[in-house]
Order: structure tokens, then sequence, then C-alpha cells
């Protein structure tokens, strides 16, 4: 048996390795050419003290209080010299990956398909090329870059984590470099490299009810947060509000209706700030955020949108005075390339 241990570097690298059964941490690191910070290994210094947010594990007692002190136990610190995992575990590491002499990796992916979901957004599915297929923290990232190697951009996974088969949503930006590759150059068999996972927007152990905000593409992470939690048969109260410009700019629909099947405490609407929209819903994503949605505070939410979209957001919330146990977010901007003259 073997648990599969996220590292979170503080630069926003993760990594993941494999620690097998009865084996501490910082040696599973070390055999995966990781070296994570240590002096002593022997529970002495707290060289190697981390945070694990999430996950099952032993310290045993063969370590100092000067090194790891009750108080910080119970803050869910460790000594990754010590920390034998009982679990898949997430460890947050406060020291950049490339002090670790570590980096993010990079897989070969081949395109396997690009379906164009609306007038403003492409889905694109790449094949892995490795069996394993590729660890992430649902709602992460990578950098996805072109054949030709002249492109690079970053997208979130809509997928589920390890799977071979990997997707994401995709902004058809007007002349966006990216956006014009995918639609008029890119065809099935084409490679692209991916470098990543990345990002600190990911789902943590699920302890409350979620509200799941997304507008647009930024709908993508959040198709990822619950492909996962359908896989974990989490019956905890999860709301989605899905918000889009325009009635055109709908997507996976279909895909949303089947979670509601899958999760049996999942429910989502759908809203269209076009006051010409056909659908029952119009505004933003705020107008439609019911407090039964956030249970007084008692809250875990999870936003991904444009820039002003998350700064709406923030800005509703204080004037509610609703500070929510959790809040979690990521904003994406869309670039795109300049036209020539």
């Amino acid at each position: 048996m073997s648990y599969t241990i996220a590292l979170n570097f503080e630069d926003g690298v993760s990594r993941f390795i494999q620690c097998n059964a009865n084996e501490k941490v910082l040696d599973a690191a070390y055999r995966q050419k990781i070296n994570l910070p240590m002096d002593c290994s022997d529970g002495v210094c707290g060289t190697c003290k981390c945070h694990c947010e999430s996950g099952q594990f032993d310290l045993g007692d063969d370590f100092l209080d000067d090194a790891l002190s009750d108080t910080e136990v119970a803050q869910q610190m460790v000594l990754t010299c010590q920390m034998v995992p009982e679990s898949d575990c997430v460890i947050n590491v406060p020291m950049a990956s490339t002090l670790c002499k570590t980096a993010s990796q990079k897989w070969d992916t081949t395109i396997s398909r690009i379906t164009s979901l609306s007038e403003s957004t492409l889905e694109l599915e790449l094949a892995c090329d490795e069996a394993c297929g590729i660890d992430f923290l649902s709602g992460q990232y990578v950098n996805l870059t072109t054949p030709q190697g002249d492109i690079t951009r970053a997208y979130s996974f809509s997928s589920l984590p390890g799977a071979n088969y990997l997707t994401f949503l995709i902004r058809n930006v007007p002349n966006g470099a990216m956006s014009l590759y995918l639609s008029q150059h890119a065809k099935t068999g084409d490679k692209m490299t991916l470098a990543g996972p990345q990002g600190s927007f990911y789902l943590r152990e699920v302890q409350r009810p979620l509200l799941l905000l997304a507008g647009g593409t930024g709908l993508s992470p959040l198709l990822s947060i619950l492909h996962t939690l359908a896989r974990q048969e989490n019956k905890t109260p999860i709301h989605l509000i899905y918000g889009v410009s325009r009635d055109t700019d709908r997507v996976k629909l279909d895909e949303l209706q089947k979670f509601t099947e899958k999760l049996s405490n999942f429910s989502f609407q759908l809203c269209v700030s076009d006051p010409a929209t056909a659908e029952a819903l119009t505004g933003h994503v705020t107008d439609h955020i019911h407090p039964d949605h956030l249970y007084a505070g008692e809250v875990d939410i999870y936003l991904c949108g444009p820039p002003p979209m998350v700064d709406s957001v923030m800005d509703w919330l204080q004037q509610q005075q609703i500070t929510p146990t959790h809040f979690y977010y990521e904003k994406f901007t869309p670039q795109a390339a300049e036209v020539p003259a």
C-alpha cells in the first residue's frame, strides 16, 4: 500500500510523491529526489516542520517538544522526518520549490479533441503520454505550451485528478494567441507540453457546506472539484451559482445536471447578465446568493472568475457583513494577442 502526498511549496509549485506504508515523508521525498528541508532527521531540530492541511498520519512520540510543541501539533504542524501517513495527505512546505532542488514537472500530451462549446468557449482534451496520468489537486492549473513552443498559457483542469485524459475550458478570446492556435491551426495528434501543477486554489478537506461561484470559464476548476466530490460520494450541501454574460456563453449544463444525480445534496443555478436572456435568472452572481447558501458564515466559498466578478463578490460579502469560514478565490485574465496594423 502507498499513499499520495501533495507537497505545496510557497512559490505555488506542487509536487506529488508516493509514500509507502510505514515510510516517513522525508524519506519518501528524498527517495523521489525532492530535498525537503532537514538538519537532524531525528525530531530534534524542527527544521523539517511543515503544515499538514489534510489527511491522517502518525507522528509517534519520538521527537522533542522544542522541535514541535503540543500547540503546534494541535494546529496540524508536522515534522516530515517523523510523519508516517495513514492516508493521502496535503502538506504545505514553507519554502520555495527551488530551494528544495525541485521544480514544476513537465508532461508530454497529445491533443485528442477540441470542441467549440459556444462562441466564447473551447474545450480542449489532451491524452497524457504517461500511463500513470497526472496528479493535481482539483482547482489547480498548469501551463500549456504549443508544439512550436512559442505560446504558453495557464489553464485550470476541468477533469478528475489522476485521469489519463485531461480537459480544460478555454476562453475563445478574439485575437488570442492560444485561441487562434486551437481554433484554426491545432489538429488531433498534435503534441502539447504541460508544466505544473500550480496554484493555491484547490479543494480542501470538506468540513462544512460549500458555495461554489463561477464566472464564464471560471467554471473549469469547479467542474474538477465537483468530479472529486462525486468520487468521494460527498453528502455535504453544495450549491453552485454559474454566471455568464450572454445566453450563447452557457456551457456544460448537461454535465452540471448529471452532478445533481451523483451528489445527493448538490444544486446549481445559472444566471445571465444580459437582460435580454431567455433564462429565468438575470443579473450577476451576487444577485442570487441567498442567506440559505451562507449558513450564517459557516460555509466554505470557492470562487473563480474574471477580476471584476471576484472583486464584486468580495465587496458584496463585506457589505453583507458575512465572513465565511474559508474563502478561496482565483482570478483569471484572458490574454489577447496584438493585432497587426
